[in-house]
């Protein structure tokens, strides 16, 4: 190996490699809601998200998922549509916190099954199903959220059939522009943006 990589370097791995990744999994609050991992106890009063990411993305620690929640918490109850839901996170606190129904769709296999484990284990229904949301037909719902990269939250002008969309993945210094939605809140966190799109 060294030959072929003449620069590389060498060093010993630890043995406890595999659970090392857990000290950057923490709790984190948002408004009512406590997300943090199954390893950790949630404080009294609070409604707990338990969330496992496995392979999939999202533990809820990420500035963008922060303020998608921030965002979801002050939305009507009603129906709703995770768009490239990863871990489930969102989908799962949107369920926690009494929206219904919630359908979550990502194309990674490996991702819905994580996000219907968390789901199960958080006692929640949520309903999810392999899709890629950049070719599927999207379904109705009172609310949409899109936690992913700028191009594919552009790209759903003229499909989405929900009147309201939470949608950040993108950095603070770029903005996401919607056919027939306009922006109606936008905030801001550690250098990612997230914003509430209303139908016009």
């Amino acid at each position: 190996m060294i030959a072929a990589f003449p620069g590389a370097a060498v060093s010993e791995v630890a043995d406890d490699w595999d659970q090392r990744w857990r000290q950057f999994h923490r709790p984190v609050e948002i408004g009512p809601l406590w997300v943090g991992p199954p390893w950790q106890s949630p404080p009294a009063g609070r409604i707990a998200v338990v969330i496992d990411p496995g392979r999939a993305f999202g533990t809820g620690a990420h500035a963008t998922t922060r303020l998608c929640l921030e965002l979801l918490l002050a939305e009507r109850r009603g129906g709703v549509v995770d768009l490239g839901c990863g871990s489930g996170v969102v989908a799962v606190a949107a369920a926690a916190l009494g929206f219904a129904p919630v359908l979550a769709l990502d194309l990674d296999p490996v991702a819905v099954e994580v996000a219907r484990v968390n789901a199960r284990a958080n006692g929640v229904e949520v309903a999810v199903e392999e899709a890629d949301v950049c070719t599927v037909e999207l379904p109705v719902a009172g609310l949409a959220i899109a936690n992913i990269a700028r191009d594919v939250v552009c790209g759903l002008a003229g499909r989405l059939r929900s009147p309201r969309l939470i949608a950040s993945g993108y950095r603070s210094e770029d903005r996401a522009d919607i056919s027939g939605f306009a922006s109606q809140e936008r905030r801001v966190l550690d250098g990612w943006a997230a914003e509430l799109f209303v139908a016009r």
